[in-house]
């Protein structure tokens, strides 16, 4: 489940108890989850989906997703003190113990499995439950602090959230929902990278082996480049199968193309401006490929 949407709070400092535990679910980066497994659930169905499986499926993701962030942030919380961008956080700051975050994340796991096997259905809360192991311990505690190909590998967690929304309305996993699992799998390379380019000085005090530190910006920005071009194609995938129609297509052209060309302005000529702009655009793509991807799925039986 990706984090790197996270910023800084300028008041962290003077945060309540209530708002320190709620900074721990780094609700900005399970903002995109939960709107990634939403447009799982409305793709899966021809309507509207019944709303109180549906309902249930959004909590019981949000706080799986919300308990992961926790445990991420009490795993890391050494780390995220040596950064900028995460010292600000309660437990890099000591404002919670580790105890604290631990049993706060246990709760929020809990409660979100048990809403997701009463409510909606079993698959879906083992798919989540397995989201929340390979994000909390394959990802942040083996992957990251242990190859540069982290991002890559640990992708696969964070690309899970549409699969997860389609396995609550459908219980079952069509082609459709591993598209949309793909497509986010290829974004997330070119995402992180992006972001690390820029913060590169905050990842070598930290002493994570991201790419630009072990194998320095110009491997990344070819690499962030690459993966543009791949995610191009990984994204006309639901025209290709039919899962979509034109509306979808003109989008997804538009959106990667202008992805490519500041992917290929970043390689060409770089500066932090610039891997910022590519970062923030990166986002923004993300939200509205998938916004078109909804719009297409309702308009074309409309005009059908």
């Amino acid at each position: 489940m990706p984090q790197s949407l996270s910023h800084p709070a300028p008041a962290s400092r003077n945060l309540s108890r209530g708002r320190q535990y709620y900074a721990l679910t780094k609700p900005r980066v399970v903002q995109l989850i939960v709107f990634c497994a939403a447009i799982g659930m409305l793709l899966a169905v021809p309507g509207l989906p019944e709303w109180q499986p549906a309902l249930a499926a959004v909590v019981g993701i949000w706080l799986v997703a919300a308990a992961a962030a926790a445990f991420n942030c009490l795993v890391e919380q050494r780390i995220d003190a040596k950064m900028a961008r995460t010292a600000w956080r309660p437990t890099a700051r000591g404002q919670l113990t580790s105890p604290q975050a631990l049993a706060f994340s246990a709760l929020l796991c809990a409660a979100g499995s048990v809403l997701l096997y009463a409510w909606v259905n079993p698959l879906t809360m083992w798919l989540t439950l397995a989201t929340f192991v390979a994000y909390a311990v394959v990802y942040t505690v083996v992957l990251k602090p242990l190859t540069p190909q982290n991002i890559v590998i640990g992708g696969a967690s964070g690309a899970m959230p549409p699969v997860l929304g389609w396995a609550a309305m459908r219980g079952d996993l069509g082609i459709e929902a591993w598209l949309l699992f793909l497509i986010i799998f290829l974004w997330t390379p070119p995402h992180f990278w992006a972001l690390a380019l820029y913060r590169t000085e905050d990842y070598r005090r930290s002493g994570l082996p991201m790419l630009p530190v072990t194998h320095g910006a110009e491997l990344t920005r070819l690499h962030v480049l690459l993966y543009t071009l791949v995610l191009f194609a990984g994204a006309l995938l639901p025209f290709v199968v039919g899962m979509s129609g034109w509306i979808y297509l003109a989008a997804a052209v538009a959106l990667s193309g202008w992805f490519v060309a500041l992917a290929w302005r970043l390689w060409r000529r770089y500066s932090d401006a610039l891997a910022r702009r590519t970062f923030r655009f990166s986002i923004l793509y993300l939200a509205l490929l998938f916004a078109a991807l909804l719009v297409d799925h309702y308009l074309s039986r409309l005009i059908v």
